[in-house]
């Protein structure tokens, strides 16, 4: 069977017999797919809800939808997991939002840490943000989950540490990082009781500095290694998030 072409729909309601498509999504639909009326498609409202549906309007800034079936969504992961990623040079940043969305995280907070080179306000006029959650959604799309996971506005390590914690929160970093005092192996988590949700702070280029580390663990945040092995920045939350989602029981 051809495999059936996912568009998001954010204002899908249940009760509607017809959904319109976002222009973005229009276009996708008709000048990108070359699809048209009557052909069979599946929507989504990134809530966690997906449809059936048959295209019965087409044209470039306007589809229309009719809901024929609900269909049974991905599995979201038990536990909430946000990735608080320093914010890294080019396009790595792209790839880390990607690969982590279509592991399943809930959410994504881009970091501006001491070693990172862009401020907030450079992210945040430079359309980056804009860019990350077009990245989302596709991975969305590709992975088959419903649920659209949120990209945050960029802030400040010490700016996010003062939002409520979740009920597990650690910070990678490398072997000997502050001496290699009061760090714990990852590994360790497999004893201990899964949490509700947690929240995983991956570093930039260079790893956290010491005074980030001091401020980190002040805020009750754990610092793990994942073994003696350093690990390049943009490899390293695809690996967290894994061994993560095993220790929970996610994979």
């Amino acid at each position: 069977m051809p495999a059936v072409h996912r568009f998001f729909a954010p204002n899908l309601d249940p009760g509607d017999e017809v959904v319109t498509l976002p222009k973005d999504e229009a276009e996708h639909l008709t000048r990108v797919l070359r699809l048209g009326v009557g052909d069979v498609v599946s929507v989504f409202d990134g809530r966690g809800h997906e449809f059936s549906a048959r295209v019965i309007a087409a044209s470039r800034r306007d589809a229309r939808v009719q809901l024929l079936s609900r269909l049974a969504a991905a599995v979201e992961p038990s536990v909430a997991l946000t990735l608080a990623q320093a914010v890294i040079k080019g396009e790595k940043m792209d790839d880390i939002v990607r690969d982590a969305v279509m592991l399943g995280v809930a959410a994504v907070q881009p970091l501006v840490t001491g070693r990172t080179e862009a401020t907030v306000a450079q992210l945040t006029n430079g359309r980056r943000v804009d860019r990350w959650r077009r990245v989302a959604l596709a991975s969305v799309k590709q992975s088959k989950r419903a649920v659209l996971p949120d990209v945050r506005h960029p802030l400040t390590l010490e700016s996010f540490l003062q939002d409520p914690p979740s009920a597990l929160m650690l910070m990678l970093v490398e072997p000997g990082a502050g001496g290699g005092e009061g760090l714990e192996a990852i590994s360790a988590l497999q004893k201990q009781p899964v949490p509700q949700d947690a929240t995983i702070f991956v570093g930039p280029e260079g790893g956290w500095t010491d005074h980030e580390l001091g401020v980190a663990r002040h805020h009750g945040v754990r610092l793990v290694t994942m073994g003696h092995r350093t690990l390049r920045a943009d490899a390293t939350p695809v690996a967290a998030i894994s061994v993560l989602q095993f220790v929970f029981g996610d994979l």
